[in-house]
């Protein structure tokens, strides 16, 4: 503080020495002598040293922060230039796109590779870059995430506009929110924009080679087996499983069979196997079931079989697998050595041309294809089970006539349309008037070819007739299974229609009695308005109640636990429950007819189906009398609650179980909700619910849950 003070008091003393220099000391006595010019001359001194040091010290500090900014600014504009560096190499290398959505304009701007603004288009221009129906897609996304109904971060598909399929693009847009005003409404959408056209090229691709693999693979007519790095078998085809026993395909991949157990294997190292050939004379009696599971598959004897072991190596040729190619010879071996060395040849070639009309053959009769000929020059349609058996033939009128009368037509057509020669195939679906074994209609599909001679002339047609009767059957039951759907979605959207309107109707009551205490009213009402927002607020409660246990038991999420339990012990008290608000006028009856009963059952939730059925008997009786009774009889317990009320007349009686059922006269049965809940929990049990009712004579109720009894001991006599 010192310091502060001493430059202005100094500038101050040599500004008032450098102005009294001139005069004498008389002078300076006489300008001492008098105070007020003195102390003028002393205030403006140091108001302009003052204002001097703060112009300095302003000049200052200007030029240090507007150094400081410079170096800043520098700073920044590198570090910016880099990061458009990073975001260009991104984009280049990613096949990515960036642009923007103005909410409030509706347009969209492009972004360069640097992240700046290149262009601005309205939507009807921008949509000329992508396919029609994409483009509205993507709009209406955007609409929903402006508008906050979808997430703030969404991705979708987009193709193209291209006249030529093979110059279409297709690419993934992910939308986000870029920009908020204060209320945090979206203003500025943005869009990341990838180009996957060669992705999607590079999965098709895969796809198709997994395709011809796996029917390669399948459908090869030698042993195929692939076995890992490892030794472990991976992959097997269908002629393998039968060469070898095997029972079905997954069975060899569940046990990891090596290929250092496979007895065609001669035991080469793995690591340095080329392509092997082998030929192996095997006796799988001398092998140990423990290994080999010869007797599981069924092998036995001798067996002579050649195969091929090649391995797959990858770039940079480390061992990546196994394929192995076989196939069975024991029998053509055979036959070798029994003939003479003349016809070796001959019977090599005619047991692989059986072997090749036997893998036709089976193939035929596996998938339930029947070879066809038709003639035109002769009118006739000839069916064969195989290469082997003779044909049958059918004329043109038994043909028609096999058909059922609306394909009658359609096979007329087919058959004139082959009686004129026509090059094109025919594929047609006909539904006959044969039955199969199950009693079906049998429906064919035909797949006829022309076959033409030297000349190029049809003479005939040949083609493949296929059972497809399963599959119309299955398509049936489809849509049947479609139609029940939605029949179920019309009964959900009723119930939860009259759920709605159940729950409003006492709430109203509720709102409407609280609002009366709010107007003006006489005092010696208001018991009453509590009492009937206690008993509407009651029904609701009990209403929510039913319909949150009722979802519980829709969604199996009920659990029942079965527990050895004396009903004879609990079967009154939960009567008792259940009609504790009976009317004097009637007379409630409970027949025990056990001293001792115990079963094996859930007391809990049969407990809540007896309360319930005594509470809709205490509802529907104002006079008479309500019996419940019970008795376990051929392994199920049964349980009756009779009464003798109002009953329910024969219109409403086929939909009591049904979700708020009302009567004839509009009245609904308890809650809406009991006898549904009673059913379903039944049901649930394993047990079955029958009713029987009239109007005007009352209702009976029979519930049987099966169990087992423990223990079973009857009273003498019953007491009523």
């Amino acid at each position: 503080m010192e310091d502060a003070l001493f430059f202005p008091i100094f500038v101050r003393n040599k500004s008032f020495c450098s102005v009294t220099k001139p005069y004498s000391m008389n002078s300076y006595i006489t300008l001492a002598a008098q105070p007020d010019v003195l102390i003028q001359a002393f205030n403006a001194d140091h108001i302009l040293a003052y204002v001097m040091a703060t112009f300095l010290i302003g000049v200052f500090v200007l030029l240090f922060y507007n150094r400081l900014y410079f170096l800043r600014e520098q700073d920044a504009k590198t570090q910016i230039q880099s990061f458009n560096g990073r975001l260009a190499l991104i984009m280049q290398t990613g096949n990515l796109q960036l642009w923007l959505y103005d909410v409030d304009k509706r347009h969209y701007i492009t972004l360069s590779e640097m992240g700046e603004y290149d262009k601005e288009y309205i939507p009807i221009d921008f949509s000329e870059n992508f396919d029609r129906e994409d483009f509205e897609r993507l709009r209406k996304v955007i609409f929903d995430i402006c508008e906050g109904r979808q997430d703030v971060s969404s991705s979708i598909s987009l193709r193209s506009n291209s006249k030529h399929k093979t110059d279409q693009r297709n690419y993934e847009v992910r939308l986000s929110i870029f920009d908020r005003d204060e209320k945090g409404k979206p203003l500025t959408l943005l869009g990341i924009q990838h180009d996957v056209t060669a992705d999607r090229a590079k999965q098709k691709k895969v796809r198709q080679l997994l395709m011809r693999y796996h029917t390669v693979f399948n459908t090869s007519l030698i042993d195929m087996l692939y076995y890992d790095s490892k030794g472990v078998l991976r992959d097997i085809n269908s002629k393998a499983c039968q060469s070898f026993g095997v029972p079905y395909h997954e069975y060899v991949l569940e046990n990891e069979f090596l290929l250092e157990n496979n007895p065609f294997f001669n035991g080469l190292e793995m690591g340095k196997m080329d392509n092997t050939r082998t030929t192996s004379i095997v006796n799988f009696d001398d092998y140990t079931e423990e290994r080999y599971h010869t007797k599981e598959f069924g092998l036995s004897g001798k067996l002579y079989y050649e195969s091929t072991i090649n391995p797959i190596r990858n770039e940079e040729g480390q061992l990546e697998g196994f394929y192995m190619a076989g196939r069975n010879v024991t029998e053509m071996v055979e036959s070798y050595h029994r003939q003479q060395e003349s016809t070796k040849i001959l019977r090599k070639v005619t047991e692989d041309i059986q072997t090749y009309i036997s893998n036709i053959n089976y193939a035929l009769r596996v998938s339930d294809v029947r070879l066809v000929n038709y003639y035109p020059s002769s009118f006739t349609l000839e069916i064969s089970r195989n290469v082997a058996e003779g044909q049958l033939p059918l004329s043109q009128l038994r043909c028609i006539r096999m058909a059922t009368p609306r394909f009658r037509r359609k096979v007329s057509s087919v058959l004139n349309r082959m009686d004129h020669l026509s090059p094109h195939p025919i594929v047609e679906t006909i539904e006959t008037e044969i039955r199969d074994s199950k009693g079906r209609q049998i429906w064919l599909m035909f797949h006829m070819v022309p076959m033409k001679d030297g000349e190029g002339r049809v003479i005939r047609y040949f083609g493949l007739c296929r059972n497809l009767t399963d599959m119309v059957e299955m398509e049936g039951r489809l849509a049947v299974e479609t139609k029940k759907a939605q029949e179920t979605e019309l009964l959900k959207q009723s119930f939860l229609t009259n759920m709605s309107y159940e729950i409003r109707t006492p709430l109203n009551t509720v709102v409407g009695f609280a609002e009366l205490f709010e107007s003006e009213h006489d005092v010696a009402d208001e018991p009453v308005f509590v009492e009937e927002i206690k008993r509407n607020s009651n029904t609701l409660l009990k209403l929510v109640n039913d319909i949150l246990f009722l979802s519980r038991l829709d969604a199996n999420m009920l659990e029942y636990t079965k527990n050895d339990v004396d009903f004879s012990l609990i079967f009154d008290s939960h009567c008792q429950l259940g009609w504790s608000g009976v009317k004097s006028t009637v007379k409630t009856i409970i027949e025990n007819p056990y001293e001792h009963l115990v079963v094996d059952i859930d007391f809990e939730q049969l407990g809540k189906v007896i309360e319930r059925l005594c509470t809709l008997a205490v509802l529907f009786t104002d006079e008479g009398f309500i019996r419940a009774k019970y008795e376990y009889r051929h392994g199920e317990l049964a349980i009756s609650i009779e009464d003798s009320g109002n009953g329910i007349d024969e219109q409403t009686l086929p939909h009591v179980f049904d979700r708020f059922v009302r009567d004839q006269h509009g009245r609904i049965i308890g809650t809406g909700l009991d006898l549904p809940i009673i059913k379903t929990l039944v049901e649930q049990m394993g047990g079955s619910i029958e009713l029987q009712s009239e109007a005007g004579k009352g209702t009976t109720v029979w519930v049987t849950i099966p169990c087992v009894a423990k223990t079973i001991e009857k009273k003498r006599e019953i007491i009523i």
